[in-house]
């Protein structure tokens, strides 16, 4: 099977991931810094604490939950546990913080509804930290090696740093090969840095004063 097999699998768990990370720590940081709700400081700290506990320790739970409901062995496996993670979350919840709560109760008395000022008023001024966990969510997906190995056991499904690491113990003396998968592994984090460049270290820099 062609190495470019591998990287179209890698692109398209990357992008599933990107974009349903986007939607759902954006909808939950904008709740968790502007929505007044019943044990919101309380459940914030959870996820908080939740931070502390290594990615390792929750893999096997993870994997069990998983084969209960039937993803493993399918790229759902791969994109179901990262459409949300509490690092994204805590970051769009801390810069949304910065955006003045008169703006939005003034929308709020011109009569617009919950939905329509997440829409149109904070999700355009989200713009910078959007772009950082974008970035952040797509080089993290691209690169993960560890969940793709464990739950995909169809060679046919690996990604490309599995493929990768299986083509180096099969055509160690194929330099061409493993030069090739390495340029395909580099040029997708190159591009999308060069594009997403002002807006990441904009946001970067937001953060760190807000902060």
């Amino acid at each position: 099977m062609g190495i470019g097999r591998y990287a179209l699998n890698s692109v398209w768990i990357a992008l599933l991931v990107t974009a349903l990370s986007l939607l759902f720590n954006t909808l939950a940081g904008y709740a968790f810094a502007k929505l007044a709700f019943r044990g919101r400081e309380r459940l914030f700290q959870t996820l908080l604490g939740a931070l502390v506990i290594p990615a390792q320790v929750a893999m096997m739970p993870l994997f069990l939950l998983l084969k209960e409901m039937g993803l493993v062995n399918s790229l759902g496996g791969v994109v179901v546990p990262a459409m949300a993670s509490v690092f994204g979350i805590f970051l769009v919840r801390q810069y949304t913080r910065g955006i003045p709560d008169e703006l939005i109760e003034a929308a709020r008395i011109d009569g617009a509804g919950e939905f329509r000022i997440f829409w149109q008023i904070v999700l355009p001024l989200l713009k910078p930290v959007l772009v950082t966990l974008a970035t952040f969510t797509f080089l993290g997906s691209w690169n993960d090696f560890m969940w793709p190995l464990i739950v995909l056991s169809d060679s046919g499904l690996h990604t490309l740093p599995v493929a990768l690491s299986n083509l180096a113990r099969e055509h160690v003396q194929d330099s061409e090969l493993m030069m090739a998968g390495s340029v395909l592994t580099v040029l997708p984090v190159l591009l999308l840095f060069l594009a997403l460049q002002r807006y990441y270290l904009q946001g970067l820099l937001l953060g760190s004063v807000k902060g």
